[in-house]
């Protein structure tokens, strides 16, 4: 209705809405009247007086104003792009949603689109017309639901947000774009027009070693990382990303990691959900910075040679009134019905997976960061609470189509994300966060898998630090909980994880944990931390966990960081660093760490005496692991070996390096022909009191 349009007959009309306007003219001596007592202005004459693109001039009672008017440009967004988008099938949505700085005709401006199929009218306000959604309403694309305009004369910086205008109810919203690269600091929730400035990356090298790398047989030791916590300003204020890349990528690199996790840096309003309440799935948090800024960390991460995983949250979202919740007046995003529509334990709500338009928003968020941002992988953030109906319902709950919990549309979607993102982007992996016994999470999609790359162990972690948080006087009788996992460890991928979630609430700290004195304390989680890096499994240690932190995680503030130069704690930075470096250099640890050639027990069984000890191999190569989870020292202690020879220890937990009592084997051990479990050759060697070595063959 608004801007050029021909009239007929050599004629053409432009019709302008500008409220409060007390006098208009369009440069070139045009002269619009106004349509009776309306804000509506119209001139009507002959079409070549009229340009394509005029420039409109009027007063108010604010002043004199004058803007190319955004209504002589037709709208933009091609009929294909539309319909792939109403099909769930647009897995690049951020090129077509949003507001993209762009020049049409010579003219500077934005485009502003977004998908609202519920309003009567959408218009983006902001300072530029003083949050007056009668300023610049958007023109509605057909059925699609997307609304669109080219506003002239905006450019990056500029904050936004859509006013909404509810069809049927008339109610009024103020939303912050879904589609936004940027936005304010919270508080504040106004989005941010950013700039479409191609950024100069540098790892084009490692994206391609990426490509050719074998991940199932690669080690992959991982550093989770919440970013507004790992170091603060004296201040209180947060490291933005320039600053982590010149402290956190050294630091990780020097402690030997291959990757680098981050807690979900997607725009959130609430400090407290750590990143899991998202209401900006295309926008890095402006607490660290700019996206350029977030891009510099992550080529600097590549640069060093690290990989950086991104945990990202498709799972739920939260209410807030400015984000997705009910964004253009009624349920959208979200399920209509609050049986499925809402995560009764967390407060949030559920996407809706049915809806092709949100699978469009949720594979091309995926798709952002992984293309967008050159991220190496994803953790997806409460698998379960996707895959079930009835997560956290009891009875209480909406069953498929035939009756049953499984949530038919997540499943899919699942499947079609890991699928996208294999093809896509090669090289890069998915992770779940999935914590029950749903088969073949990490089993290829064509297979009737899931798909994922990898999911996190959440039974072999429950049983492990239930096991370590008992009294060693009563572990004998618990010794099951850890063998069990080797029951179960082919069935997927396993991540072994200890993470954020293990160190709040009131469950402490990883050291807190351990039972006994201080000595008995660190030297338990030492053992702790070898028994993981020995065992199949790719291993992620939450930060803080590499120094045992004394208390609880406070997202709140700083790690504290004094601890880590003091005796003991210092030990366990040494510790880490050095299974890291015997995990990832010893081909036996990490090579089949998905498949049962990899890893044979030697001792199982002994519970009386609470002692491991197992083969980690590599073909003909191999390394003999034995672990005493009592404080009592194994002198003498006799293990079968797969064939004769003299074994060295490579690394042991209770060495003085460490902070232990230096008890071990210092020279090389020499087999005997003496059989024990079966095998034909033994070694006695000594075990640490709550320690445990690592042994390698000598070359003869």
């Amino acid at each position: 209705m608004l801007g050029r349009h021909d009239a007929g007959g050599g004629q053409c009309a432009i019709l302008l809405h500008l409220p409060r306007a007390q006098a208009v003219s369009i440069a070139g001596g045009l002269e619009p009247r106004r349509i009776a007592q309306s804000d509506f202005f119209l001139w009507r004459g002959p079409a070549g007086l009229a340009p394509a693109h005029y420039r409109v001039h009027w007063r108010d009672p604010g002043g004199t104003h004058a803007r190319e008017d955004p209504y002589s440009f037709a709208p933009e967004i091609d009929a294909g792009s539309l319909a792939s988008f109403g099909q769930g099938a647009h897995h690049s949505a951020w090129d077509m949603l949003g507001a993209l700085p762009r020049v049409r005709d010579g003219v500077a401006g934005v485009r502003f689109a977004v998908w609202a199929p519920h309003a009567e009218r959408v218009s983006v306000v902001g300072p530029f017309c003083q949050w007056d959604g009668r300023q610049y309403p958007l023109s509605a694309r057909g059925s699609s639901g997307v609304f669109e305009l080219f506003v002239p004369g905006l450019a990056a910086g500029e904050l936004y947000k859509f006013e909404i205008r509810h069809r049927d109810s008339g109610a009024l919203a103020l939303k912050a774009d879904p589609y936004a690269r940027a936005a304010e600091l919270r508080p504040a929730t106004a989005s941010r027009v950013t700039a479409g400035t191609p950024f100069t990356w540098r790892d084009a090298d490692w994206l391609a070693a990426r490509a050719a790398r074998n991940w199932l047989h690669a080690p992959m030791s991982i550093y989770e990382v919440h970013a507004g916590s790992w170091r603060r300003h004296a201040n209180g204020g947060y490291y933005n990303w320039r600053e982590l890349a010149d402290t956190l990528v050294p630091y990780v690199k020097d402690l030997g990691y291959t990757h680098l996790e981050l807690l979900p840096i997607t725009e959130h309003p609430l400090d407290a959900s750590w990143g899991y309440q998202a209401t900006g799935y295309f926008a890095p948090t402006s607490r660290h910075g700019t996206p350029e800024d977030l891009r510099h960390f992550i080529d600097a991460c590549h640069g060093a040679g690290l990989g950086v995983l991104l945990d990202w949250v498709p799972g739920h979202f939260p209410r807030d009134a400015h984000a997705l919740a009910r964004f253009d007046g009624a349920p959208l995003y979200e399920y209509a019905d609050p049986r499925r529509g809402e995560h009764r334990d967390w407060g949030t709500l559920v996407f809706d997976y049915e809806r092709h338009e949100v699978r469009s928003f949720l594979l091309s968020s995926a798709c952002y960061w992984l293309g967008e941002f050159h991220f190496d992988g994803l953790r997806v953030d409460a698998v379960a609470s996707m895959l079930y109906l009835d997560y956290s319902r009891k009875d209480d709950f909406l069953p498929n189509r035939h009756g049953g919990n499984q949530n038919l549309e997540a499943i899919a979607f699942l499947r079609e994300l890991n699928s996208i993102v294999h093809a896509r982007f090669p090289g890069a992996v998915v992770i779940a966060e999935e914590s029950t016994d749903w088969p073949m999470v990490s089993r290829p999609v064509g297979g009737g898998g899931l798909g994922f790359s990898m999911k996190w162990n959440m039974g072999w972690m429950h049983d492990t630090l239930a096991y370590f948080g008992r009294d060693p006087l009563y572990r004998s009788h618990h010794h099951r909980q850890l063998t069990f996992a080797m029951m179960y460890a082919y069935t997927e991928n396993f991540v072994l994880p200890l993470s954020h979630d293990e160190v709040v609430h009131l469950k402490r700290s990883l050291l807190g944990r351990m039972p006994g004195d201080a000595w008995q304390r660190f030297a338990n989680l030492r053992l702790l931390y070898l028994y993981m890096w020995t065992l199949p499994g790719k291993k992620l240690l939450f930060m803080g966990g590499e120094f045992g932190q004394e208390g609880e995680w406070d997202f709140a503030r700083e790690l504290p960081w004094a601890l880590a130069a003091e005796p003991g704690h210092a030990g366990l930075v040494q510790l880490v660093r050095d299974l890291n470096r015997v995990y990832t250099g010893q081909a036996s640890l990490h090579r089949h760490e998905f498949e049962p050639q990899g890893f044979e027990w030697l001792e199982c069984d002994d519970a009386a005496s609470s002692i491991l000890a197992f083969i980690r191999r590599n073909g003909a190569e191999y390394v003999i692991v034995a672990l005493n989870f009592t404080p009592v020292p194994r002198h003498g202690l006799r293990i079968g070996l797969p064939q004769a020879g003299r074994f060295r220890e490579v690394l042991n937990s209770d060495s003085a390096f460490y902070g232990g009592s230096n008890l071990g084997n210092p020279a090389p051990l020499a087999s005997s022909p003496v059989p024990h479990r079966g095998r034909e050759h033994s070694i006695a060697i000594t075990l640490p009191p709550l320690g445990g070595v690592i042994l390698t063959p000598v070359a003869s």
